[in-house]
């Protein structure tokens, strides 16, 4: 390839707002989201990670989403033309853990699923709440994404 295309612009940070999540998870959340901003193609992105407990991210769901009670990920992407795509992801990692056991996958597995959900949501992709899930594009994209990435050499 000769051309000289512009690198994108990435940059990911990720926390654990009570400390309970270990470094090498977060670690491994960090490169499947880089591992998903590849897949996508995405262009300059700043995305902002917190992993919450149930507590914390109850109280998001309630104001923003004026849900009752814990959720899996929320997604705050901040549209600004011209500029980098910026989106703060919100993960419920006690949620995570909970929807883990139900499906018979481990809690690193479910949390790395959110992530890319959320990675994908800042990066345009939507789901609707009718419907089966495993139809959806959405769920296709993120499943195939996490796929990939588990399977990575």
């Amino acid at each position: 390839s000769g051309s000289a295309a512009h690198m994108p612009d990435w940059n990911v940070d990720i926390a654990s707002s009570d400390g309970s999540v270990a470094e090498e998870l977060i670690a491994d959340l960090a490169s499947v989201v880089e591992w998903t901003l590849t897949r996508e193609e995405a262009g300059d992105v700043e995305l902002s990670f917190a992993l919450m407990d149930d507590d914390a991210i109850s109280v998001l769901n309630q104001e923003y989403l004026s849900h009752e009670g814990p959720t899996d990920v929320i997604s705050f992407p901040l549209e600004q033309p011209g500029l980098a795509l910026v989106g703060d992801i919100y993960i419920g990692h006690q949620q995570a853990a909970r929807q883990a056991a139900e499906h018979g996958v481990t809690t690193r597995e479910e949390l790395l699923r959110l992530a890319v959900h959320g990675t994908l949501h800042v990066l345009g992709w939507e789901h609707f709440e009718e419907g089966d899930r495993a139809e959806m594009p959405m769920y296709k994209r993120q499943e195939e994404i996490l796929a990939s990435f588990l399977s990575r050499g």
